[in-house]
């Protein structure tokens, strides 16, 4: 039983305006969309409805064009690339508010999908202004809430609408969240975290809080050499946060308190330059690593133990890579995490969450994007949610 209403709990939409919240912020170069994974995201909500006989409409967010309207930043230019992933035509309506555009809408034929423009167009957006609130609730009966992406914002079109009509969420929400209830609300122990990525400071809440809800916290990356440092070992001139070694120092502790098992990289790769197969490559234990070289991957040993580590476990959350994987060979680490953990998963012995715009390229890399039981495409929402924090649009929903 769902916290929250579903498509499942709409009834008979025929002739109904549905306002359906997406995430249409995609990137773009020459007037062309460069990666349509959102688009595609959107299209079981919208074609379900669609196909139901209701008349849909988008509503989504494109840049940031600072609450007035800039052509630089019009939903229409994103028309062509989410008429081709649904296969079928798209309307738009050249605002998101007022009764100019509810107008329109009403006009449209039942089972029409329609794009309205950008609601930063409108400076109330990110200010949830009742007033603009009033103004969306204009053209539509019910609300859908589709873009979890956008679920950590309190804006009008987030929160605003679903408390001021009936809310529901759509598919590609619903999946998330009831991905991410399996894998931290709920999990099956053991539970694994693979924390990754440059910095601990971007990441600092989030391994805060994982320590009190995981059995095992794996830590990758250039964050991996501030607590190495933090434990006293010379990580020579890897990137490192050395001002953070009291607050490693904190979250060891507290990990130790709660039980979990922190997992540190034991042997490394290093080189003396950053480039693609550079001659001073080597392997060796983190207590070898000269003052000229620098760690930018985790070594074999430390692979194989983690791999064993995730084999005990029935759930994982993954998030950031464990070297500079971008850079070869210092992918080799993620790719072979990466590549356990999916065969764990297809053979049904582990429940696997991913998220943030660098694990969706890492694990795509690995060739495994489609073996995770879930990749979520969310940045910032992804690593709240994973902060436990409440996102806004989730409780929007939830109290609705």
């Amino acid at each position: 039983m769902n916290a929250f209403r579903t498509l499942d709990d709409l009834g008979d939409v025929t002739g109904k305006l549905v306002l359906v919240r997406e995430d249409l912020n995609v990137p773009m170069a020459d007037g062309a969309v460069t990666d349509d994974t959102r688009l595609r995201a959107a299209v079981p909500t919208l074609s379900e409805l669609a196909d139901k006989g209701a008349k849909v409409l988008v509503l989504a967010h494109f840049g940031r064009p600072k609450g007035q309207p800039d052509a630089k930043y019009s939903l229409r230019q994103v028309i062509p690339a989410l008429s081709s992933v649904l296969g079928r035509p798209v309307e738009f309506i050249d605002d998101c508010a007022g009764p100019t555009a509810a107008a329109a809408a009403k006009a449209l034929a039942d089972g029409t999908i329609c794009v309205l423009e950008n609601t930063r167009f409108h400076a109330g957006e990110e200010a949830n202004a009742p007033d603009l609130v009033e103004q969306m609730k204009l053209l539509g009966d019910l609300f859908v809430n589709d873009a979890f992406s956008a679920a950590h914002r309190a804006h009008a079109s987030t929160v605003g609408l679903a408390h001021a009509l009936p809310a529901y969420a759509g598919r590609a929400m619903q999946a998330e969240l009831e991905a991410l209830e399996k894998a931290l609300g709920k999990p099956e122990h053991p539970v694994a975290a693979v924390v990754g990525g440059a910095k601990v400071s971007t990441k600092l809440d989030v391994l805060k809080h994982l320590v009190g809800q995981v059995d095992h916290l794996i830590i990758g990356g250039g964050m991996a050499n501030t607590f190495l440092a933090a434990r006293g070992v010379d990580v020579g001139k890897s990137l490192c946060e050395h001002d953070l070694a009291s607050t490693a120092d904190e979250i060891l502790a507290n990990a130790d308190k709660a039980g979990c098992t922190v997992h540190l990289p034991y042997d490394v790769v290093v080189a003396k330059e950053f480039a693609a197969n550079p001659p001073s490559l080597r392997t060796c234990n983190v207590h070898e690593v000269a003052a000229d070289e620098m760690i930018l991957d985790v070594g074999p040993a430390a692979i194989e133990a983690l791999a064993d580590v995730l084999k005990t476990c029935r759930t994982l959350v993954w998030n950031g890579p464990m070297g500079a994987f971008e850079t070869p060979p210092f992918d080799t680490a993620t790719v072979a995490l990466a590549r356990t953990a999916a065969a764990l998963t297809r053979e049904g012995s582990l429940v696997s969450v991913a998220g943030g715009g660098d694990t969706v390229a890492a694990l795509n890399h690995a060739g495994v994007g489609g073996d995770f039981s879930y990749v979520s495409t969310a940045g910032g929402a992804f690593l709240e949610w994973m902060e436990g924090k409440e996102l806004p649009g989730v409780a929007a929903l939830t109290q609705a």
